[in-house]
Order: C-alpha cells, then structure tokens, then sequence
C-alpha cells in the first residue's frame, strides 16, 4: 500500500464535508436526546451500535494517508503519529489489529461468496417476543396484540442466519429455528440477503477505526438506517404514530413487498461489502510489509 500525501486543502475540505453530513444526520437524534424522547426505530443506531456522535464526527482518511499541513490535532487520536510530511495513522497501529482485520475480512469473504436469501420475512424481532411477558419497545403497541403475534410465529419457519438477531429470540422461538446459531460459527452462516448482515456492515467500518475512510462508513451507516427502517416496518410493532407504515408480513402481499425491499438493501450493500472486503485486504499485506521492515 503506497503512501499518498494529502495537502491540507484538500483533507480539511474532505473533513468538514463528512462532519456537516454528520451533523445533518444526528441532529434530530440529538434533540431527542436532550428532551428524554426515545424513539423506538432510530436509537438503535445509536445504543446498539456502540459509536458515539462525538465519535462519529471525526473524518478519518484511512491507512497509507498522510495528512499535510496542520494536521498535529491528530496526534492526539488513536493510531496515529508523526510522518516527515505531516500525520498519518502508523503501521505499530495497524499491526495491532491484525486480528481484527482478519476476522472482518473473512466474514466479508464467506458472506459474499453465498447466494443471498430471500425467505426469513424480517421473522426475528417476532421471534423476539414470542410468548414474552414483555416486549422490547413498550412505548409502541403490538400491531396484532400478542397473541395474534404469537400466531404468526408459530405459522411461519423461522430462518434467520444472524448471530446478533437471533441471540435475542425468546427461548421457545430459538428453538424453533432451523438451526442454533452461536458467534463461533458466525462465517459460516451470515448470507449477503440478511438485512442485519447489511446493516452491520457499519459496525465493521467503525471497528477497523482511523484505518478506513469515513466516507465509507457513512456510507453504510446511511445503508443502516434503511436497513433499520425496513427491519422494524416488518416487525410485529405498530409505528404508525411514528410515520412508519407496516409491511404486513402475516400476508402473501407484505411478503412479496419485504422481499423486494431486501433485495434492495442487499444490492445496495455488495458493493459496499466488496470495498471493506478489498481494503481489508490491502491492510493485512500492509501490516505484512510492516513486519518485514
């Protein structure tokens, strides 16, 4: 991976671009916050996904750039340091997350290399209050009350292929799957047709930190919150009053309707994946280089 020098004008310009996307997109989060209203679809990207706002504003070029100019503010972030033209995130940093590239980039690959599935109809935030005595979202009711949500459960198989959906499935719809999943065997089965599978493609931009440009992980995060979107219309609870129409699907039409809103979602995210995937990659010869210099 060469190195390639980045002249402040260029750089700063690229910052603020990203931090008034940034802006424009926490805001109404953060005025939420700052009255104490919850929101039962949005506060997930927020609370699930551990990157805070303050975080999120931070413009990272990625590794092998080198920031001109004055560019000593970043001396004070993780993994970066000085360079004789500037700052740049260093190879000691990068060797430090070998592990965690390795493990991105094989779950990326094994994905990509499935055919996507169509089949699971968003069936998981059901399963996750099938015969509870509680739900999840209280402030939001059930759209067919819980009994009639336990119906659709128990009518339709339950297929989900995501280790992070499916750890918080009730105990008798886990047992309904069609097979137990654990982080262990998490390769072996995420498939690039599961909308948690794509939303998560967030997550691992932000865990590969100053080694990957944000401009891409505001990419997928924007994927996210569609994928989010779609995730809860299709879920048992009635959002309406939040200004989210249902995808109803306990019917052949709502079915028919979430499949085409998953292909889309998964469309969006191959090429997204393919660029993680590709500059996981290049980091793990990078870090290869380093060792050997």
């Amino acid at each position: 991976m060469t190195e390639t020098l980045l002249a402040e004008a260029d750089w700063t310009a690229r910052a603020e671009a990203h931090r008034s996307r940034v802006e424009q997109f926490i805001e109404p989060h953060l005025r939420r916050a700052r009255a104490g209203i919850p929101h039962p679809v949005w506060d997930f990207l927020f609370r699930y996904y551990s990157l805070r706002p303050r975080q999120l504003r931070v413009w990272h070029p990625g590794y092998g750039f080198v920031l001109g100019g004055s560019s000593r503010s970043y001396l004070n972030r993780a993994g970066y340091g000085p360079h004789p033209a500037g700052v740049t995130v260093t190879a000691e940093y990068l060797r430090s997350r070998v592990d965690t590239v390795e493990f991105i980039a094989t779950l990326l690959r094994a994905t990509a290399d499935r055919s996507p599935r169509l089949n699971c109809f968003g069936m998981h935030e059901w399963a996750m209050v099938y015969r509870a005595p509680t739900v999840r979202h209280g402030q939001v009711p059930l759209r067919l009350g819980a009994a009639g949500t336990d119906e659709v459960v128990e009518s339709m198989p339950l297929r989900c292929t995501h280790f992070d959906a499916f750890r918080f499935f009730t105990e008798p719809a886990a047992a309904m799957n069609e097979g137990p999943l654990s982080r262990r065997d998490q390769p072996e089965w995420e498939q690039p047709g599961c909308v948690h599978a794509n939303m998560d493609l967030y997550k691992w931009c932000y865990k590969l930190g100053p080694l990957i440009a944000s401009e891409l992980m505001f990419e997928c995060l924007e994927l996210a919150a569609d994928a989010r979107a779609l995730d809860m219309r299709a879920s048992p609870y009635d959002l309406r009053d939040h200004g989210f129409e249902p995808i109803a699907i306990e019917t052949p039409a709502g079915r028919a309707a979430y499949i085409r809103a998953q292909q889309d979602i998964a469309a969006r995210a191959t090429p997204l994946r393919a660029a993680i995937g590709d500059h996981c990659d290049e980091l793990l010869v990078a870090a290869m280089v380093a060792v050997g210099n």
